[in-house]
């Protein structure tokens, strides 16, 4: 990105500024101020010097002006650090403002998205990347606004004075920021990347800290800590190559503003000795030389931080720029009472079916999950999915809950487009049990909790009563106030499975979707959860994913997919009786 060449891209960062932009405002006049204020402290200095070596004042004589001249000091100290002081409060209002927008952003973009990313990329984005953009805003953005005023201001004084140093400074000055666009070109290449093989770095360091567990089981991780090697390589290769061409960058400005105060210098000198000039203008205009480029000098040094904040930007635009599910078309917003199988507690049926019409979706590779699925879910009925592993299952389940969209076709609940409820009131009547359930780094009872925030004690321990955890949880020492680790990490499978059919009891929602619940814990308590799961399901519209097919045989109806489409639909017996894929999944044994 050229030093001076404002793209759209700068735009969208120059907007996440807006709310503080009076302390932006604030900080560019300060370090303006800070800069004009050399002006009055050269003139000061100039003046005194001037009346003691040519006038052979004494001390007395220049004492008011020696004092001027340290006031002016300490105003420019404090216009510098109150200018500093306001461009961090910008800084730190904007990286507060985008990790909100971001993470808001990836809530409800849902997990359909998440999947599709590498955790560890996302994380670089969202915690690294945001933190990067501190050097922008606290030092680039006011810089350049400060390297445009007070060159200006300080020509301004010099012309009247003497128009040759002026000419000679505006003729030098646009060869800094020539060489630092040129400069910046390279940088802003090397700078992009460097941030990629940062994300692919944290991608893949993430994934073998969460797989070491099988790497070590398959005598991988001695290779995988390789790759992990010299992937880190790359990204120290990268961090090499900005790093010279900020030291060369470095070494240019800072001879390009040597060799023109060195003119400015020689020139002056010249005209003092032939006594085509007065000492005291002389001076000052000497003294001044070093401040008209100080400004310029600066905005080079903060271009390299700045060109890693724009680079992380970047990445943080794409994510929020990830269309959204659609959001509610009708402004008659349902309550709870009229998009579920039931209201609150155990009331009447408010809706009676909902319906997939003709739904296609497509992956983002073009593969097609749905091609023009069509089926009923009756309200206050038990409705099985099965069929063959990328039929389309999982992409149903995303459908209901609005993880994501259907490309074609309608999704209706008795006649309304599912698209115009509003989602997360849609959400909040459906409680969904993963086959693998996420478990965040906290306590058992936190992780309950995400199903009802404001469920008491009492409720937590029913909960995990009736999925047959509560004796588990007591065995522990820390009991609820366990942690259970990132993912679960201190759980098995069958322990996290029974947490997420807690969750479940705890919510109490009238509409329950089961990714095979029982998949994933030995026949014994399979068995013994069997029971319990017939309580949960009881008196809810309740949609189960089945991947092993004696757990449908009591569902009301079976819609069996195959290559996106529904190849059949009915009972049990019914399906047997057809023999067709229904029952050559069965007899194949197939899951």
């Amino acid at each position: 990105m050229p030093m001076f060449d404002m793209p759209m891209f700068d735009l969208h960062l120059l907007k996440r500024a807006l709310p503080e932009r009076h302390a932006l405002a604030a900080s560019i006049t300060l370090g303006f101020l800070s800069g004009a204020s050399a002006v009055g402290q050269a003139w000061l200095l100039s003046t005194v010097i001037d009346r003691v070596f040519l006038r052979g004042a004494r001390l007395p004589q220049v004492l008011p002006w020696l004092l001027g001249a340290l006031g002016v000091m300490a105003l420019r100290v404090m216009f510098t650090w109150m200018g500093e002081l306001m461009a961090n409060r910008v800084a730190l209002r904007v990286k507060q403002d985008m990790r909100e927008a971001v993470f808001a952003h990836l809530l409800a973009l849902g997990p359909a998205y998440a999947r599709g990313e590498r955790t560890g990329e996302l994380t670089a984005a969202t915690v690294e990347g945001i933190e990067a953009l501190e050097a922008y805003f606290s030092q680039y953005l006011p810089q350049l606004a400060v390297a445009a005023l007070v060159p200006a201001t300080i020509l301004l004084v010099v012309f009247p004075i003497d128009g040759l140093s002026g000419l000679v400074f505006l003729l030098t000055a646009p060869l800094i920021p020539v060489f630092m666009a040129l400069i910046g070109q390279t940088t802003d290449a090397l700078t992009r990347k460097q941030y990629d093989r940062l994300g692919r770095l944290s991608a893949h360091f993430l994934d073998t800290l969460q797989g070491l567990t099988t790497l070590k089981l398959l005598g991988q991780s001695r290779r995988q800590s390789e790759v992990v090697g010299a992937v880190s390589n790359e990204y120290r290769q990268a961090t090499m190559e900005v790093l010279k061409v900020a030291f060369l960058s470095a070494l240019v400005l800072e001879m390009v503003a040597t060799l023109s105060t060195a003119i400015v210098a020689v020139e002056i000198g010249l005209r003092l000795l032939y006594g085509r000039m007065g000492f005291q203008p002389a001076l000052l205009i000497l003294i001044l030389a070093p401040e008209f480029y100080l400004p310029l000098r600066m905005l080079g040094l903060r271009f390299h931080p700045a060109a890693a904040g724009v680079s992380a930007a970047r990445r943080l635009f794409e994510i929020l720029a990830v269309p959204l599910p659609k959001p509610v078309v009708s402004g008659q917003a349902a309550t709870p009472g009229t998009i579920a199988g039931r209201s609150s507690g155990l009331g009447d049926v408010t809706w009676r079916r909902l319906m997939f019409k003709d739904v296609h979706v497509a992956f983002p590779d073009g593969r097609q999950a749905l091609r023009g699925a069509s089926f009923e879910i009756p309200a206050l009925q038990k409705t099985a999915l099965v069929g063959p592993t990328g039929a389309g299952k999982s992409t149903i389940a995303q459908l209901i809950l609005r993880f994501i969209e259907a490309d074609q076709g309608a999704i209706t609940l008795d006649g309304r487009l599912l698209e115009e409820i509003d989602v997360s009131l849609w959400r909040s009547q459906i409680a969904w049990v993963p086959q693998t359930p996420h478990l965040f780094h906290d306590t058992i009872a936190a992780n309950l909790r995400l199903a009802r925030p404001e469920a008491s004690e009492a409720e937590l321990v029913k909960a995990a009563g009736q999925a047959h955890l509560h004796e588990f949880v007591m065995s522990l020492p820390q009991g609820y106030a366990t942690m259970v680790g990132e993912d679960g990490a201190r759980l098995s499978g069958g322990q996290a499975q029974r947490l997420a059919l807690a969750r479940a009891f705890l919510k109490n929602a009238p509409f329950l979707i089961m990714d095979e619940p029982t998949s994933r814990v030995d026949p014994e308590l399979e068995a013994l959860l069997q029971a319990t799961t017939e309580d949960l399901v009881g008196g809810r519209t309740v949609l189960i994913i089945a991947h092993r097919l004696n757990t449908v045989r009591q569902a009301d109806q079976i819609i069996v997919l195959a290559d996106g489409k529904v190849a059949e639909q009915g009972s049990h017996a019914t399906l047997l009786r057809q023999r067709g894929p229904y029952y050559q999944l069965l007899t194949a044994g197939i899951p």
